[in-house]
Formats: C-alpha cells, sequence, structure tokens
C-alpha cells in the first residue's frame, strides 16, 4: 500500500509540474533596443518568478501614451503585467503590492532611473517613490520603498 501511495504522489507532482509552470506572472517589458538596464530588470523580474516577453522598439513614446503614462511619470521602460501598466525599475515588494491589492488605477510608476534600483548599478541615494497612473492631475504615492 505504501509503494502505491508513493507512485501516485510521484505522478500528481509529475503532473502538477506544468501546471505550476502556468501559474508565473505575465509581463512584457517594452524597451529602446540599445538600452542594457532593460535587460537587467528583465533578468530580476525572471529570478522572482515572471515570465518576461521583451519587445524592442524605437516608438516607446507611443508605448507610454497609448497606456496613459504622463510625462512626469515616466521610466525606463514600460512593462504591462495583467491590467496595469509598470514604469520603470519598480522593485518587487511594490510589484507584488500592486498585483495583491488590485486597485483600481492605471498602473504604478518608479520614475526617472534611480541609482540602486533593480536593473540599475550604484548605491540606493534615498528611497523610492513609486506613483500612481491614474488619470489625476497630482500624482499620489503609492509606495515608498
Amino acid at each position: 500500500m505504501r509503494i502505491l501511495n508513493t507512485a501516485a504522489l510521484a505522478l500528481a507532482l509529475t503532473l502538477a509540474g506544468p501546471v505550476l509552470a502556468q501559474t508565473a506572472k505575465q509581463a512584457t517589458l517594452y524597451k529602446n533596443p540599445q538600452c542594457s538596464c532593460c535587460e537587467e530588470y528583465v533578468k530580476y523580474l525572471r529570478e522572482n518568478g515572471f515570465e518576461v516577453k521583451v519587445v524592442t522598439t524605437h516608438d516607446l513614446p507611443l508605448v507610454k501614451k497609448e497606456h496613459g503614462v504622463p510625462p512626469d511619470l515616466e521610466g525606463c521602460h514600460t512593462t504591462l503585467v495583467d491590467d496595469y501598466v509598470v514604469e520603470g525599475h519598480v522593485p518587487l515588494k511594490t510589484l507584488n503590492k500592486l498585483l495583491t491589492e488590485r486597485p483600481a488605477i492605471k498602473g504604478i510608476s518608479l520614475p526617472g532611473m534611480p541609482m540602486g534600483s533593480p536593473g540599475m548599478a550604484g548605491q540606493k541615494m534615498e528611497p523610492f517613490k513609486m506613483y500612481e497612473i491614474s488619470g489625476d492631475a497630482t500624482p499620489k504615492i503609492f509606495a515608498v520603498e
């Protein structure tokens, strides 16, 4: 009986493998072709359980505009995750907060290319402020890390 249970468990784990693999978070990252820090951010996401499709484009400003990213919240690259736009080098903790809480906003942004953020070299100089992308005239802070 114990051998049968062990065999059944092994079969269940074998069959569950493809199902577990399908639960990876899907993301599409739009970047300029020559940008290397974007590739580092892709690597960071992949190391943290995301399956990332990379789209290189010379029309990144158009992608940002199509997804409602205001100029003052623009980051290095634009990532689409679920129904959200994630702008720039947003840390995993804040990204997971967005995907867990699922607020009624378009997305979040870490504007610019802050040193020490995921994918960026250098030392973190101050706390990162991530803003809501919501269409409001005055951006609201979503998270601080």
